[in-house]
């Protein structure tokens, strides 16, 4: 993980960041530009999937590991995004400081991920047959490979938890303070909220690969429903403000 350098050319208004950001521009000596840390992080992760796959010879994984880097990519820009957009906006600190100062964004993802592990470590071995993670990752489970594959499922729930976080935070602060919000700003909102919303269609390229597997499959898609109508009400909510 890099050190993100601010931008200069817009200043933030507010001091508030994601624990993502805070944790990557604590590192001492390294101070990259978003766009080249994210290269960086893309490079990284889509370097290690390759790598695993051409060892273990397990092609099979490949195209499912590279959708899961994008995606983690993508949350990556969704996070730097939306917080650069929210501290440069003229907004109530009450609003901020819910949305970055509660770390609430860890706790979601954490209890995302600690589900799926109950699924692919609990649930799927039950069901018979051959489980998602051998179908991926070759029987027996290579240690280095099921380490890696958790590092960047991890990567991925932590981002679908701020997403749920940003999304559910969103309609509360259009509902709680879309009267004080001038014009500008509930637009500036409202491309916040669609952003939110693209995000979680970004996941949907999960689904081909669990389709087999019934219970992450509804998983996926009832998170990206409930993201999608939770982010468009707020949207509706500032359009009607």
């Amino acid at each position: 993980m890099t050190g993100i350098a601010p931008d200069e050319e817009s200043p933030d208004r507010n001091p508030e960041r994601w624990v993502y950001e805070s944790i990557a521009g604590s590192i001492p000596g390294v101070e990259l530009t978003r766009t080249v840390a994210l290269l960086v992080q893309l490079l990284l992760f889509e370097t290690g999937v390759i790598v695993l796959a051409v060892g273990y010879n397990r092609w099979e994984g490949l195209l499912a590991g590279t959708t899961a880097v994008v995606i983690a990519s993508a949350g990556s820009v969704f996070l730097l995004t939306i917080g650069r957009r929210i501290r440069r906006l003229d907004v109530s600190t009450r609003y901020t400081e819910v949305l970055f100062g509660s770390g609430i964004e860890i706790v979601l993802g954490l209890g995302s991920f600690i589900a799926l592990l109950t699924y692919l470590f609990v649930i799927d071995p039950r069901a018979g047959g051959t489980t998602l993670l051998a179908d991926l990752l070759g029987d027996p489970l290579p240690v280095p490979a099921v380490f890696f594959t958790l590092l960047v499922l991890w990567d991925v729930c932590y981002r679908i938890g701020t997403g749920w976080w940003a999304s559910l935070v969103g309609l509360w602060r259009s509902v709680a303070l879309g009267e004080t919000i001038d014009a500008t700003t509930a637009e500036a909102f409202v491309r916040i909220d669609a952003i939110t919303i693209a995000f979680a269609w970004t996941q949907l390229a999960l689904v081909p690969f669990v389709t087999d597997h019934i219970l992450l499959a509804v998983a996926l898609l009832g998170h990206v429903v409930a993201v999608t109508l939770v982010s468009g009400s707020s949207i509706l909510v500032l359009r009607r403000s």
